[in-house]
């Protein structure tokens, strides 16, 4: 094949589309919209999957994790107990590295400054204890200082490059090594600088210091949170990675693992029905497993359901796009039936013929990805909201390169093969006498093109029924009684420092006094949160012992009001009661075995949180602990000091008056009062309710996105629908003619040209219903507490795409009969 006949085929194609200008369009704005959505997906989806991927060997890099179950509900922590890093290396064969670290609770850092003022960095997060195997097992480049070296000693720490330019502005990193840094009171000597990472991964630390520094006795007070003895204790902070070597199957790691639980925490004749396990969770997991997380509530943590239903979602727009290109084309096959014929005619083989019909093709597609390439920054831009800010319009990429390379190869086949395939099969004698020949395909081009309607109407029906269902869902959860008010309350964490009973105490009797505050309490997590805290619990029954994992919940006096959670039987905490009283929730009294509240009031419960034993006071309506994704759990109500469990001010605010300002006013005055205790703290607050619409941001996020799908889709439907009923009302011009001449009024012809269209839609949605039932189904088992799958849902599906159909169609229909019939027949 010559550079001449390709020219040739490049001019003839440039000509068909300016001759077909509005079928090309259509092509192109169809084929736009799938590649961007693509584009802009697989730049989601690829950033997603390169998380830590650069680590050496890390197909043999595992979290050791926990696992628990009591009374049949399962239950995660991607923390261990303190002792398990330390038995690891003597007891269990098969692991050639130990890495364990504990994450500290953002405290404030020092570092010297001119005329040996220290200069103060407030609040600092991801700063960890860790040992030198850390750096053995995940890639980092040294900038000063050594593996060998660091971190072997205590008081001793690791910055990454970000942190020394941070705390030592201009100082070379080799100087940086012997800086003093202090970490609340903790002083440490930075031994090591190293490359802070470039790739994606989920281990944000800057700051490490040595592991061995909470093991001295001068540091008693860290060493406690590691709670190095305790095998009975999980701490999310306290993590542990391993490196097993090449030869060695997980499985057998596992087994050992919990061989040493089982040696060091026997189980006891109580924990009948009750587990605690641990298994490995894969490097490569870690960035998706929703149950562990990564490492604090800042994490990310992914979807890969998400990431798939994303690659769904291009697939879909992508068919549409392909799908409207091989409709248009068929329709036109017999408008290019003589040129074929004569092409043909003189000399032109079957094989050049599909070569120019791909050819054209892929010039339609490649402009589709022209335009795309541009568009997708701006999407970017428009969802920078549900996108992470990681992903980047780096599309110079050899990887994105590479993936556009093949999407325009795959979209050129997909929706050129079979019109070049059809079109070059014309014979070129029967057309050239009376087209016959293109008309023998006909009848197969006409089914073909229903059945590709037919899947464009049940895919956007499909995105219609899914953005209506997961709608309704969020707005169920949002608008549910959880069992307690989560309006008109602001919740204050106190600094960890300075968080003392007395200074709490002369926070709260300003707080008592300010304006527009109607109720103040002081505790720890709300009725509902992320924060979970939790001890096992035994009650004595005669003989009978039944021991359940109880989630605890602090809070003083006013928790119980404040909140406005119902009291079922026996009273409220009292300001006496710390240390010896608690409330449950009905459903802890129920698995306690009392079918009437008022029977648990006065029973005794055992090793509560170290106490030995607790009365039970009163008992309280379930409320929901989390999400409506988790089912109410066993709940205790605990009045306690220290500070884990006084470090959350509850205030509830009075209602405020329509355009009123009363919640400003008095959100400023309980800043004015906290700068009087915490003169060196910011002030911080965010309204509960907003806490807890924050549980739903996937779900916000889900329906964002299929909103925007179900669009497109619909878009992209009605726009090659449009095609179809512009060629086909020019294909019966003269029919419609003839009808209007014999008397048939517009409302006759329009429903005649649409009756066909309504009859394809209902097709599809009778197809689509128990497919999108099912889908329905399948998600809405994320949650416990979910909504109906309506009827409504279906019928509102089915028709809104009609709707949409016929206004579509309606443009050209229409058109066609209220045409003067003179005009097109005055050339019989």
């Amino acid at each position: 094949m010559t550079k001449t006949m390709i020219k040739n085929y490049f001019k003839i194609a440039l000509r068909g589309f300016w001759k077909h200008k509005l079928f090309t369009l259509i092509n192109i704005i169809g084929l736009s919209i799938g590649i961007s959505a693509s584009l802009v997906i697989f730049l989601i989806v690829h950033y997603d999957f390169t998380f830590d991927k650069f680590h050496k060997d890390g197909d043999r890099i595992y979290r050791v994790v926990s696992n628990y179950s009591f009374q049949g509900d399962r239950g995660y922590n991607g923390g261990v107990c303190g002792p398990l890093a330390g038995a690891i290396k003597t007891d269990v064969a098969g692991v050639e590295v130990v890495a364990p670290f504990f994450t500290l609770s953002q405290p404030n850092v020092f570092v010297p400054g001119k005329n040996n003022v220290p200069v103060k960095f407030k609040l600092q997060d991801n700063i960890v204890l860790a040992g030198a195997e850390y750096f053995k097992i995940f890639n980092y480049k040294w900038l000063a200082g050594s593996s060998k070296d660091a971190l072997k000693g205590p008081n001793e720490v690791v910055i990454t490059s970000a942190q020394a330019d941070k705390y030592f502005p201009a100082t070379p990193y080799t100087q940086v090594i012997g800086k003093v840094i202090t970490y609340d009171t903790l002083k440490t000597t930075v031994t090591g600088v190293v490359q802070t990472l470039t790739e994606n991964s989920d281990f944000t630390f800057h700051d490490f210091i040595s592991y061995s520094t909470a093991l001295f006795d001068a540091n008693k007070g860290l060493g406690d949170q590691l709670q190095i003895k305790e095998w009975n204790s999980t701490n999310s902070a306290s993590q542990l990675f391993i490196k097993i070597s090449a030869a060695t199957n997980p499985a057998q790691i596992e087994k050992q693992l919990n061989f040493l639980l089982n040696k060091n925490s026997p189980p006891t004749p109580e924990d009948r029905g009750n587990t605690h396990s641990f298994s490995l969770q894969p490097l490569s997991d870690l960035h998706f497993n929703e149950h562990y997380g990564v490492f604090d509530d800042s994490g990310r943590i992914a979807s890969k359901t998400t990431c798939y239903f994303l690659l769904a979602i291009a697939l879909f727009l992508l068919i549409l796009g392909c799908i409207n290109f091989i409709n248009l084309t068929t329709a036109q096959a017999s408008q290019r039936a003589k040129e074929i014929g004569i092409r043909k005619t003189m000399g032109s083989s079957r094989k050049q013929l599909i070569f120019q019909f791909l050819s054209e093709t892929f010039m339609v597609t490649l402009i589709a990805v022209i335009i795309s390439v541009f568009l997708t920054p701006l999407i970017l831009k428009l969802f920078a909201d549900f996108i992470d800010k990681g992903v980047k319009a780096d599309l110079l990429q050899p990887n994105i390169l590479l993936f556009l390379l093949l999407l325009t190869i795959a979209i050129s086949l997909a929706s050129g093969f079979y019109p070049a395939i059809m079109l070059s099969s014309y014979k070129p004698v029967l057309v050239l006498k009376s087209q016959s020949g293109a008309n023998g395909g006909q009848t197969r081009n006409a089914w073909l093109r229903k059945s590709l309607t037919v899947t464009q109407f049940i895919i956007a029906q499909f995105f219609i029924m899914a953005t209506v269902l997961v709608s309704k869902q969020i707005y169920y959860a949002l608008h549910k009684d959880l069992g307690f008010k989560k309006d008109a309350i602001i919740i204050i964490n106190s600094p960890w420092k300075d968080r003392t009973d007395g200074k709490n105490q002369t926070l709260l009797n300003k707080l008592h006094s300010a304006p527009q505050v109607e109720m103040v309490s002081v505790g720890n997590a709300p009725p509902s949160s992320g924060n979970t805290n939790s001890t096992n619990v035994t009650y004595k029954n005669g003989k009978k012992e039944t021991k359940t994992e109880v989630f605890l919940k602090f809070g003083d006096k006013n928790y119980i009001p404040l909140y406005k959670i119902k009291l079922l039987a026996g009273r409220n905490l009292q300001a006496g009661d710390t240390g010896k009283s608690v409330v449950i929730n009905s459903k802890y009294a129920s698995i306690l075995g009392f079918r009437n509240p008022h029977d648990a009031i006065g029973k005794t419960l055992d090793h509560f949180n170290g106490a030995k034993q607790l009365q039970v006071v009163g008992v309280v309506a379930n409320f929901y602990q989390g999400s409506l994704r988790t089912p109410i759990k066993p709940i205790a109500i605990y009045t306690g000091t220290g500070k884990f469990m006084t470090g959350t001010l509850h205030i509830a605010l009075k209602p405020e008056t329509p355009g009123g300002h009363e919640w400003k006013t008095a959100i400023a005055s309980i800043e004015k009062s906290w700068k009087e205790i915490y003169p060196d703290d910011d002030f911080t607050y965010n309204f509960y309710d907003e806490s807890i619409a924050k549980f739903y941001d996937a779900e916000q996020k889900t329906s964002t996105l299929l909103t925007w799908a179900t669009g497109l889709s619909i878009f992209i439907s009605c726009l090659g629908l449009l095609g179809l009923a512009i060629y086909t009302t020019n294909l019966r011009t003269k029919e419609i003619g003839v009808r209007k001449v014999l008397g048939a009024t517009v409302t006759q012809i329009v429903t005649l040209l649409s009756t066909e269209l309504m009859l394809l839609i209902l097709l599809a949605f009778v197809v689509v219903t128990p497919l999108a039932w099912l889908a329905m189904n399948k998600w809405m088992d994320n949650f416990a507490d979910k909504t109906s799958i309506s009827w409504w849902i279906f019928a509102l599906s089915g028709a809104g795409m009609l709707l949409a159909a016929v206004i579509t169609s309606s443009f050209q229909t229409v058109k066609a009969a209220v045409a003067n019939p003179v005009r097109s027949l005055r050339s019989e």
